[in-house]
């Protein structure tokens, strides 16, 4: 499972779980300012209670090409626009993870990856699709040992269709506590989030669409880092 500490990859996470599966989750430093969302997939992984929480660091801030690493300002008070790629696109950023993900998956001996990408309440970002997720598959089975030898690899991506309202509204119903999450891309330096990106604009109208309040908003910053009980998921 690849855990942003987001809203959705947290949902899909749960659901997940629900049906039955036993999480690994990989969360991935990738040079994104906004790092207290790995604050965020720590505080996740302990509410999933996964089997185990990998975190790894690849440097694609190295490339440049993102606001999201340094390249250029986050976007604020437009209303997001799915026809375009805003400035927050990381350069081929979901194909580098999920290979992350399946390399780590055929070292398991699974064949089951879960990412909460989106494509209706989203940023217009090219590797958020259904058909992309559909092609990705392909290539893990042809990418891959265990592909050629006769496995098969599903890449779930639960949310895929549905609106954010119809995200927060099923991770209500599973009881997900989403003030442990981050979605911001642009946070105050004590990371509350700035309710102007396009990622806050999304979430806020996911939560007043439902009828709901977003613990998020509330939450001291201390009271979203709980102390983990026992020994840590990480390695």
């Amino acid at each position: 499972m690849l855990l942003s500490g987001g809203l959705d990859s947290y949902t899909a996470a749960a659901i997940a779980r629900a049906e039955g599966f036993v999480l690994f989750a990989l969360t991935v430093r990738y040079g994104q300012l906004h790092t207290c969302e790995l604050d965020a997939a720590r505080r996740v992984a302990r509410a999933l209670d996964v089997a185990r929480h990998l975190e790894l660091e690849v440097d694609l801030a190295a490339f440049g090409g993102s606001a999201l690493t340094g390249a250029g300002e986050v976007p604020m008070d437009r209303p997001p626009d799915r026809d375009g790629i805003p400035s927050t696109y990381v350069p081929a950023r979901n194909t580098v993870l999920l290979s992350l993900a399946l390399g780590w998956a055929e070292v398991l001996g699974v064949t089951d990856l879960f990412i909460g990408v989106n494509a209706l309440d989203y940023s217009g970002y090219p590797d958020c699709r259904p058909e992309y997720i559909a092609a990705f598959e392909r290539l893990a089975t042809l990418a891959t040992k265990a592909g050629v030898e006769g496995a098969r690899f599903r890449v779930h991506a639960p949310l895929v269709r549905w609106s954010k309202v119809e995200i927060i509204t099923r991770g209500h119903a599973l009881g997900l506590d989403y003030g442990l999450t981050h979605s911001c891309y642009a946070p105050t330096p004590d990371g509350r989030p700035c309710g102007r990106c396009d990622s806050c604009q999304l979430r806020a109208r996911g939560f007043a669409q439902a009828g709901l309040v977003d613990p998020a908003l509330t939450a001291e910053p201390e009271a979203r880092s709980p102390k983990p009980e026992g020994t840590s998921t990480n390695p």
